[in-house]
């Protein structure tokens, strides 16, 4: 492969579905050419491939948003694709539209995305040819991401051979991070939101566009909040939560509002009624662990202020009981993006490497 055309550090692009005139894009990054070539059939080398999902509260970023660059070079150095994937955005899209986005995403990989890299690599003039193989495809998602994850391990064709969440959402949605109001700050210190600043993406919309593609956007130093972000969608997960709403947005039922039912819900000393969630129960992953959910790695931060640890430990619970191999590494006083600290690579470098070694053991 030239390396001026296409490298391990340039990924190709694709299309894999399209929504409304809405191009949905993942990133390919192909393993370099001299990798351990245990994967080689003749010709043509088939890869196992990892699908990664990005975080943003499920309302910002993109596929090279908050990228795990300590994720993708190791998957390269074991032969494993690494492939980063788009999804619909709250709002105006919900968790249906994720869902059907993962779902997507997944199918395509095991299925157009061989063709495609053939033509592909055949127009930049590469001798090589690579395809993944679809019976080894994993899945992967840091915080919001951690959910798209969840949902793969649930619904998709073929089923992911291993899942890793890194402080993913989605392990325990019945909790007041997500249902109480709050007066006083709570994510890192940072301050209130006023809700009238941000009218464009508080129900009802009148003309928000759906996006599978928001993102981060930075003011500059000379701002009187040096770099306080300038893309509002990336402080609306955090005013969903300060109000109480999340869920609202999540299901798309807004009236009645969900989130009212369920915050008096959780606080009675009666057993929780699945039947207040019976019809969004699917965007639930706490409600959905059967013992087929793939082997999964789990691994949070004890000060976690974003997604909080509990949920983590829940589902790890609903997946020992479910019977699924399952390992939860809890990182004390780390907080939420851990990873994306300057010095996390140092810090977190045997975390790292038996993250990637449990991946490549189960899609091996």
């Amino acid at each position: 492969m030239p390396e001026d055309q296409c490298n391990v550090d340039r990924p190709l692009t694709f299309i894999y579905k399209e929504v409304d005139g809405i191009r949905v894009l993942l990133d390919v990054y192909l393993p370099p050419d001299n990798v351990d070539q245990q994967f080689t059939q003749q010709a043509i080398q088939y890869y196992p491939a990892v699908v990664y999902f990005h975080g943003g509260g499920l309302s910002v970023g993109n596929r090279r948003s908050w990228f795990p660059t300590w994720l993708k070079s190791r998957l390269s150095a074991r032969g494993i694709i690494f492939i980063s994937a788009d999804y619909h955005l709250i709002p105006p899209g919900t968790g249906y539209n994720v869902l059907s986005d993962v779902k997507d995403a997944i199918a395509f990989v095991a299925g157009d995305l061989n063709v495609q890299l053939d033509q592909e690599l055949a127009d930049l003039g590469s001798g090589s040819r690579f395809r993944i193989d679809p019976t080894s495809i994993g899945v992967a998602g840091t915080s919001a991401g951690g959910f798209c994850a969840y949902l793969c391990a649930i619904y998709a064709v073929p089923k992911p051979k291993v899942v890793l969440s890194l402080y993913g959402m989605g392990g325990d949605f019945l909790t007041d991070q997500y249902l109480a109001p709050k007066t006083q700050p709570f994510l890192r210190g940072r301050e209130m939101l006023d809700p009238a600043q941000f009218s464009e993406y508080m129900h009802p919309f009148d003309s928000l566009q759906s996006t599978s593609d928001s993102p981060l956007v930075y003011h500059p130093q000379s701002y009187h909040v040096p770099g306080y972000p300038a893309n509002p969608r990336m402080l609306i997960s955090r005013l969903y939560l300060q109000l109480g709403v999340t869920l609202d947005y999540i299901t798309g039922q807004h009236e009645p509002s969900l989130s009212v039912t369920l915050r008096k819900a959780i606080h009675t000393e009666e057993p929780f009624d699945e039947a207040l969630i019976s019809d969004h129960k699917i965007i639930f992953p706490q409600f959905n662990v059967t013992s087929d959910w793939p082997a999964t790695y789990l691994i949070h931060g004890t000060s976690d202020t974003a997604v909080l640890l509990r949920e983590s430990r829940n589902l790890h619970s609903l997946l020992l009981k479910a019977g699924v191999e399952v390992v939860l590494e809890e990182l004390p006083g780390r907080e939420h993006s851990f990873d994306y600290h300057p010095g996390a690579e140092l810090e977190n470098e045997g975390s790292f490497d038996d993250i990637v070694q449990f991946l490549y053991r189960h899609l091996t």
